[in-house]
Parts: C-alpha cells; structure tokens; sequence
C-alpha cells in the first residue's frame, strides 16, 4: 500500500466511524435528556461535515500540478485544517448556549445508564482512531491527517466530560454537573479549534518551522564548509504536503557550470534526505565576485 492509499484508507475509516458514533451519540442525548450528552452528539454533527471535507481535500491535494496550479494543490491541506477548526469552534459555541439554557431552565436527566455505556464506547474508538490519524500524519507530513486526528481527539475529551459528569450525578443526586461539564468539554473544544485556525493561517502565510531550518542549515554549514563554499538568502516554506528549500551557493569566480551544477546536487541531496519524502530543494548558483548581491525580485 502507498502512502497516498494509507492515508485515503485512514480517513476514510475516519469518516465512517464519525458517522456511525454520530447515530449512537444523538441516540444517547435523545434518552438522556443531558446537555454533556446533547455536546457531545453536536460535536460529531460537526465532525461528519468537517471528516467529508477533508476527505476530499486530502484527494485534491494529491493532485498534480497542472497549467493553472504550477505548485500543485498542496495548500488545501490548510484550508481544510482551517475549516475544522472553524467548525469545532462552532461546535463549542453551541454548547455552550445548550449549556446555558440548563442553567436558566434547569436540568432534566433519564436513562443515565444508557447514556454512560454509548459515550464510554465512543471515547474508546474515538481515542484509538484520534491516535492513529496524528501517527500516519506525521509520518506521511499531511497537516490534514494531523488536524483530523487532533480535532476526533477533541471529542474523546468531550466523552470523558460526559461520563464524569454522568458519574457524579449518579453518585451524588446533583443535576447541575451536567452543564458545568458541557461547558468544561466546550471550553476544551474551542482551545483546539483555535489551535487549528492559528495553524493553518500559520501554514497559508508560509511560517518557517523552526527545526527544519535548524536541520537544513546544519547540514548546509556541514556540506557548504567540506567544499569550502558559502551560502545565503535561505529560506523554506511548507505546502501542506511537501517542505521547500531554497538558498544561494557562492562558488569560487573559476568554478565551471558543471562542476557548480555537480557540487549544487550533491548538496541539494543532502539537504532533502532531512525532509523526505515529500522535499523539494532549489539552489540558485552564484560567482563570489556577485556574493550577496540582493535582486529587485527577490526581496518583492
């Protein structure tokens, strides 16, 4: 199985559990009467939608470039981890006004009981797939797998709110633990929706990640110093898919075109075994008469 295929397996098991645990969780908050339960089930309403849109988002973004998008379509990737975020934190809005209806017009709880076992068992499968889309997203370096995993981790947390507060309403008699942990499991959602609307703009406005630049420039120095050669105007960016590096190498005025191109690759190889598999390194070459002479262009 190929990476692509691994990660359109994953998400697609990811999508069909969102969909399953949403029948069981607005099955429970419809027993149940609880708005901890009623958070949950609006949650995953959000996931499905959320789960679709990335499932074809991470289709599109395997697609080639072509001659309208020279750079491929990598950026969904972002948009995508954008909208979840977006969607979560609508999510998290809406319970807490759920949240807040209760504690104006009180709290009206049954089958506890039921509602406890259906959450207990979406938190399990919830957290075993949560776990396994950040795994395959950071070996395969997709943000959009990353941000799936991250976003069904939110909801392991909303069913673990939900079965405290289930708990200690059937331990204590007191009904109000229901909206104050619907609020504590929305609170919770929000963080991580925001978390995911800072990176994706983050990713959009192609923020340098501080340790590939700090990999790529020690191997730069290692590789540059054994050839007594030097380097500036480095920069990298990150598509959503694939990491991009850029620099100048200054080679000596007497160096030939293909002896620089030789070295250049060789240089450009070490660099991109440290963002493989998805890399891409671009060198532009320089005489040392012309060292850090800076284009109009290239501080556009």
């Amino acid at each position: 199985m190929t990476g692509l295929d691994q990660q359109k397996a994953v998400m697609n098991i990811s999508l069909a559990v969102a969909v399953v645990l949403l029948i069981a969780k607005t099955y429970a908050s419809i027993v149940t009467g609880s708005s901890a339960v009623y958070s949950d089930a609006a949650e995953s309403v959000v996931h499905v939608f959320a789960v679709a849109f990335a499932a074809w988002a991470l289709r599109l973004s395997h697609k080639p470039a072509d001659e309208t998008h020279h750079f491929g379509h990598d950026k969904i990737s972002f948009i995508s981890s954008g909208f979840e975020g977006a969607m979560i934190s609508a999510a998290a809005a809406l319970i807490l006004y759920e949240a807040g209806m209760q504690f104006i017009h009180g709290v009206h709880l049954t089958n506890l009981g039921l509602g406890l076992w259906i959450t207990a068992g979406a938190a399990v499968t919830n957290l075993i797939l949560g776990l396994s889309l950040i795994k395959v997203g950071k070996n395969s370096g997709s943000s959009l797998l990353r941000a799936n995993g991250l976003h069904v981790l939110t909801d392991v947390w909303s069913s673990v709110a939900v079965i405290v507060a289930l708990i200690l309403i059937s331990i204590t008699g007191w009904r109000m633990w229901d909206p104050i942990f619907a609020v504590i499991a929305a609170i919770n959602i929000l963080r991580v929706g925001l978390s995911l609307i800072r990176e994706s703009l983050g990713g959009l406005l192609d923020e340098a990640d501080p340790l590939i630049e700090k990999q790529a420039r020690d191997i730069l120095n290692t590789e540059t110093a054994a050839r007594g050669l030097t380097y500036h105007n480095f920069r990298h960016r990150h598509s959503g898919r694939a990491h991009w590096i850029e620099f100048h190498l200054v080679f000596p005025d007497e160096t030939s075109v293909g002896e620089a191109h030789k070295r250049a690759t060789e240089i450009e190889a070490a660099v991109a075994a440290i963002i493989a598999p998805e890399g891409r390194v671009i060198t532009h070459l320089e005489p040392r008469s012309e060292e850090q002479r800076i284009e109009p262009w290239e501080t556009a």
